[in-house]
């Protein structure tokens, strides 16, 4: 278990990477997680280093082409912060980004804390406490240069490869009476069309979102009323750059867009 100034060291080192926009191979060994609680506990750290506030959570690798392309056997938590936020229809810089993809996402904003209790949230317990849906795309990145080599601990304290995140406008369509499982969003990137597949998102993005409400249970983290919680990509991570518009038609449940300079 790593100490409170080893984990102060890694999260500073991380965050440095992050603001400059440039990658390393990997945290010293002394610095290195070795434990899902450590890379936690370092990821922890970076919101007391962040220029904004705690905006919501990110699911990663809820898709099995997720989990291939960082080399992990399943989904990972991270933090977004409001200082990565890019609002809908607006444009993100791909200064730094190495990994360079999109991802099409189903979004919920919470309406009720969920506080950590010794008992596992169940999903309708967790979709109860849902204030809305949102359409959402994620633009990901690694501090690491072998992000796929990384493992499992240091990606977590690597904030799970956050980066930007864009967030659509609140569907007004009746959300929890739809299969999202059986949603197909429509991404349009450089001409192409491609569809998503909500089953794509741990088997269904309500699953999901009660995966991360349980991740932060165990961590001893309130799920709070406001966060956002962005559960996972429904395509593959489909490749991006500059000049690309990247579009996403959820249908009746909303759209959302990004530009990329």
């Amino acid at each position: 278990m790593l100490d409170k100034d080893q984990i102060a060291a890694a999260s500073h080192l991380l965050v440095k990477h992050w603001r400059d926009g440039t990658k390393f191979d990997a945290l010293e060994p002394r610095l290195r997680p070795h434990s899902r609680a450590d890379g936690y506990a370092i990821q922890a750290a970076l919101e007391t280093q962040s220029l904004g506030q705690l905006f919501g959570w990110k699911i990663a690798a809820t898709s099995e082409s997720g989990q291939k392309h960082i080399n992990v056997a399943g989904p990972l938590a991270g933090r977004i912060m409001s200082d990565t936020v890019i609002a809908d229809g607006g444009t993100a810089s791909m200064k730094g980004n190495a990994m360079r993809v999109g991802e099409p996402e189903f979004a919920f904003r919470m309406g009720r804390d969920l506080p950590p209790r010794s008992a596992p949230y169940g999903v309708d317990e967790v979709l109860a406490a849902v204030g809305s849906f949102h359409p959402a795309i994620e633009i990901p990145d690694s501090r690491f240069v072998d992000f796929a080599g990384a493992g499992e601990a240091q990606l977590i304290a690597d904030n799970a490869c956050a980066h930007l995140f864009v967030l659509g406008a609140a569907t007004s369509a009746n959300w929890r009476a739809m299969d999202l499982v059986e949603e197909r969003p429509q991404i349009t990137l450089r001409g192409q069309r491609y569809l998503g597949h909500g089953r794509n998102v741990l088997g269904d993005p309500r699953g999901a979102l009660a995966w991360l409400a349980n991740e932060l249970r165990g961590l001893g983290i309130t799920l709070r009323a406001g966060e956002v919680v962005t559960t996972g990509t429904c395509h593959p991570p489909l490749p991006i750059q500059a000049g690309d518009q990247f579009a996403v038609d959820f249908g009746v449940l909303g759209k959302v867009s990004v530009g990329f300079d």
